[in-house]
């Protein structure tokens, strides 16, 4: 019996190890908004900033979302990679 509650206590601690180090947030620039799997050091001309994955914006703002894959940014219509 010991060892399935020593499972099932290494199986919690893993789950909520992995939980903690998710790295998912939503990153912006200006109004145009995507998000993000890996947390990353945008160069500071690039004027991204990076909020919580459950961030929510004012609902009078007018957030547009692009998706795009892979490390980069949008500037104005464009996808920049680095």
């Amino acid at each position: 019996m010991r060892k399935y509650l020593y499972a099932a206590a290494a199986g919690t601690a893993l789950l909520a190890c992995s939980a903690v180090t998710a790295s998912a947030g939503i990153a912006c620039v200006t109004v145009v908004c995507w998000h993000t799997t890996d947390r990353y050091e945008y160069p500071p001309e690039a004027r991204v900033v990076v909020h919580e994955d459950s961030w929510k914006p004012e609902p009078s703002a007018k957030i547009t979302f692009r998706e795009h894959t892979g490390r980069g940014y949008w500037r104005e219509d464009k996808w920049v990679t680095w």
